[in-house]
């Protein structure tokens, strides 16, 4: 049998203290920020710290297509993508501190942080190297031109991604 390379090895223990129930030993440490409700950690979460490639896990309703599109960007951008359709979006929504003036069609998570919309994988990635003091990253509505979603030429209207605050506010993290 072959020796177990060091990614190999963390996600067998990582896998381990979930199935013990100990996965909550994997939240609040300062690489990963308390979300509104602790839960254990999920298989992208594992598969994540397992193998370093970014794992965003999206809930969306099973017939909307921009969802798909957002998805695609992040995919073609290097991240795993883990689709959960079905689930009460309110729910989670709530969960993970989601404003309703921030709401979009679809909410994510990845590394501890909540996504809400059409996020640019560049800020993504910013967010997760970064790891501000924020629950996560929103872009409002379903703005024209944003990833996943019809370009509008030439004439687009810049949008904002706002950094959602623990506190229940936002501010503008970036303008594209």
């Amino acid at each position: 049998m072959k020796a177990m390379n060091n990614h190999t090895r963390m996600f067998v223990l990582l896998a381990a203290l979930v199935g013990l129930g100990l996965g909550g030993m994997l939240h609040g440490t300062a690489a990963r920020p308390a979300m509104a409700a602790e839960t254990p950690a999920t298989v992208g979460e594992l598969a994540w710290a397992s193998t370093g490639t970014p794992v965003v896990t999206v809930y969306k309703n099973p017939t909307c297509a921009c969802c798909e599109g957002w998805a695609d960007h992040l995919r073609e951008s290097g991240f795993r993508v883990e689709m959960k359709e079905g689930e009460d979006l309110m729910k989670v929504k709530q969960r993970l501190g989601i404003a309703p003036d921030l709401a979009s069609c679809h909410t994510a998570e990845a590394g501890g942080y909540a996504l809400e919309g059409h996020v640019p994988a560049e800020l993504i990635r910013q967010l997760l190297a970064e790891k501000p003091d924020v629950r996560g990253l929103a872009v409002p509505g379903m703005p024209a031109g944003v990833p996943g979603m019809p370009e509008a030429g030439a004439n687009r209207p810049p949008y904002q991604v706002l950094a959602i605050e623990h506190g229940g506010g936002s501010r503008v993290y970036a303008t594209r």
